[in-house]
C-alpha cells in the first residue's frame, strides 16, 4: 500500500469520470513533488535531504526475486513481534493464510489496515496511493460485516456467492461507480497494490550500499507491477513523484525506531516474505477462477 498534476492539465470535454475523479488528487501530488524539488534544487540537495538522482539518471531495473524469502539468520528482529511497527502489518496478513489454502478476508484487510498506517508518513508519494488502498478496504470491509457477511468470510466464498448471484463485472468492463464494483474486483485492486508493496519492501531491505537508491528500486517496482494497469496520467504522476521519494534510511526508522540498520533490514525483509506469500496465495485463487482481467 501508493496507495500515490500541475504541469498543464487540460482535461478534454471526452474524458471519463473516472478520469475527471483522479485528476485532482494527481495534480496535487504533483503540486507537492514539484515544490520539493524546487526546493531541493535551491539548497543543493545538502544533506538531510532525500538522495537525489543525477540528471539523466533513470530508475534502474531490479530482477525479481526468485524463491523464498530469508531474513538473515539470528535473533528475531524486535519489531517484527506483535507490538512492532513492522509486526503489526505482518501478524494479520500471516493470520489471513487459511490452513485449507484460502485466504481470511477479515485478517487480509486488518493487514491492509496497518500497511497503510505504516506508509502514510513516507510522504506524498503515498498520499494517492494510500487514499485509494483506504477506499477499497473500507467498500469491502462494507461486505465482509454486512446482510450478506456469510458470504464474505473468505476469497473462495466471495468468489463462489458472486458468480452465482450475477455480482461479478465481464472482464475489462469497469462499473459505473466504485460503490458498485464487486467484492472480487476490489480485491483484485488490492492485490495488484500490495504486490508492488511486497516488491518495495524487499528491494529496500536488500538494496546495496552504492546501489540505486529506494526511489530508484520503488520506482521499478511500480513499473512492473502498478503501472501495466494504470493510465497514463497516473503513470506520469507516479514517474516524476518518485524522485522526492524518502531515502533507505527513513524507512529503516520507520520501521524498527531505535534499532540498528542490520535488524531493520531483516525486520522489512520478513514482511517482505510474509506479504510475498499473501500475494502467491491470492494470485493462485484468483487465476484458478479466471478473474485476473476482471480489472
Amino acid at each position: 500500500m501508493a496507495p500515490a498534476a500541475a504541469v498543464g492539465l487540460v482535461l478534454l470535454p471526452l474524458a471519463s469520470r473516472r478520469w475527471v475523479r483522479h485528476a485532482i488528487p494527481l495534480a496535487l501530488l504533483l503540486l507537492l513533488y514539484l515544490c520539493a524539488w524546487s526546493f531541493r534544487a535551491l539548497s543543493g540537495c545538502r544533506s538531510g535531504t532525500p538522495p537525489c538522482l543525477p540528471e539523466g539518471t533513470s530508475p534502474v531495473q531490479v530482477p525479481r526475486q526468485s524463491g523464498p524469502l530469508e531474513a538473515p539468520e539470528g535473533e528475531e528482529p524486535r519489531c517484527v513481534g506483535p507490538q512492532g511497527v513492522v509486526g503489526r502489518v505482518m501478524w494479520p496478513f500471516r493470520a489471513s493464510l487459511d490452513p485449507e489454502g484460502d485466504v481470511a478476508l477479515s485478517q487480509y484487510l486488518a493487514g491492509w489496515r496497518a500497511l497503510v498506517r505504516f506508509l502514510t508518513p513516507l510522504g506524498s508519494i503515498f498520499a494517492f496511493a494510500t487514499g485509494e488502498a483506504f477506499a477499497k478496504v473500507t467498500a469491502l470491509e462494507a461486505r465482509v460485516h454486512g446482510p450478506e457477511a456469510a458470504h464474505y468470510s473468505s476469497l473462495a466464498a466471495m468468489v463462489a456467492w458472486e458468480r452465482r448471484e450475477g455480482l461479478l463485472e465481464r472482464p475489462g468492463i469497469a462499473p459505473r461507480d466504485a460503490a458498485s464494483s464487486s467484492g472480487s474486483r476490489i480485491l483484485l485492486l488490492l492485490h495488484r497494490a500490495l504486490r508492488w508493496s511486497q516488491l518495495c519492501l524487499h528491494r529496500v531491505a536488500t538494496g546495496a550500499l552504492g546501489g540505486p537508491d529506494a526511489g530508484a528500486q520503488c520506482s521499478d517496482a511500480y513499473r512492473t507491477s502498478l503501472g501495466p494497469h494504470h493510465p497514463w496520467l497516473v503513470r506520469q504522476a507516479a514517474r516524476l513523484a518518485f524522485l522526492a521519494f524518502p531515502g533507505r534510511d527513513r524507512w529503516l526508522e520507520l520501521a524498527c525506531p531505535g534499532a540498528g540498520e542490520a535488524e531493520a533490514r531483516a525486520a522489512l525483509l520478513r514482511a517482505a516474505g510474509t506479504l510475498e506469500d499473501v500475494f502467491n496465495r491470492t494470485q493462485g485463487l484468483l487465476a484458478e477462477r479466471g478473474l485476473l482481467q476482471l480489472a
